[in-house]
């Protein structure tokens, strides 16, 4: 496994970690009826993307110890394989983008809006990794 692959493996981990822990600090006030406006969901956004951070770095780490790679240098198969991901990942972002537009036109709280940007995020990097590690396992469509 090369060493751009190790690094997207701990990028869709993480990702989906540091989202399933954001959910799981404001999900159950919302479930309980807490109005949303009442919600402290700004400190929760703010420690999921740093601990994300944090942990993508630590994990990156422990996995080139544990299973170090014999070269960091990417090649032209590992930019095509990055430039396809982020294309297909950064849709989300659009849609994610669009979305906040219409919830902002709709006068939706800003719960909403950074609700539905957050997860935009999360749905990018998580389509974006998970298109890569197919096209690193299917290898490189010629269009």
């Amino acid at each position: 496994m090369s060493y751009e692959e190790k690094g997207t493996w701990v990028f869709l981990v993480v990702s989906v970690a540091g989202y399933g822990v954001y959910l799981a600090l404001v999900l159950p006030q919302l479930l309980n009826g807490t109005p949303v406006g009442e919600i402290d969901y700004v400190p929760a956004v703010l420690w999921t993307i740093g601990g994300s951070i944090v942990g993508a770095i630590v994990l990156r780490i422990l996995v080139e110890i544990v299973v170090p790679s014999g070269s960091t240098r990417g090649d032209v198969r590992d930019k095509e394989i990055d430039r396809l991901g982020e294309r297909v990942g950064n849709a989300f972002l659009v849609i994610g983008a669009l979305g906040a537009l219409v919830l902002a036109m709709f006068e939706a709280g800003y719960f909403w809006i950074a609700n539905a940007i957050y997860l935009a995020f999360v749905l990018s990097a998580i389509l974006s990794s998970v298109t890569k590690v197919v096209v690193y396992r299917k290898g490189v469509p010629a269009w």
